[in-house]
């Protein structure tokens, strides 16, 4: 298994791992009612707000603990120099992601429109931000297998 690759599968697994650690966390605290929140719009503004800056340090904390680990076990070192390979991978992962966050997004809105509570339309969208994430790295992952 290349770097990229094995950087991947550690991506998609803190990515799950974060967003359902945090996700159990604020449910736990909303059902013990530490929220003290008259407006349904701030809660969800708060959740998205600390689930951003959580994300990316618990990720650059993983990613460096991997880059160690992975450099004392394999003697690999990260690959410096990107190639077109890559930036031809990462440009369809990221069409790939987009298209999914693009319909989570049209769909959040649509359930506006059909008078649904806001709450419908706040889980839609973080759990298209989720899944875009996610379908991105799976993307990687299968391009970097089958080589293009």
């Amino acid at each position: 298994m290349s770097f990229q690759e094995k950087r991947n599968v550690v991506s998609l697994f803190t990515t799950l791992l974060i967003f359902s650690v945090y996700s159990l966390y604020v449910f736990q605290k909303y059902q013990e009612g530490n929220f003290h929140t008259s407006n349904e719009f701030s809660f969800w503004g708060a959740f998205i707000l600390i689930l951003i800056p959580v994300s990316i340090v618990a990720k650059v904390i993983i990613h460096i603990v991997f880059s160690i680990i992975n450099t004392v076990a394999t003697k690999e070192k990260e690959p410096l120099i990107t190639d077109e390979l890559d930036k031809l991978i990462a440009l369809k992962s990221t069409r790939n992601s987009h298209y999914v966050f693009i319909i989570g997004f049209l769909l959040s809105m649509i359930s506006l429109v059909m008078d649904q509570p806001p709450y419908v339309m706040f889980i839609i969208l973080i759990s298209s931000g989720l899944l875009s994430e996610v379908v991105g790295i799976i993307t990687q992952l299968y391009l970097y297998r089958k080589g293009v």
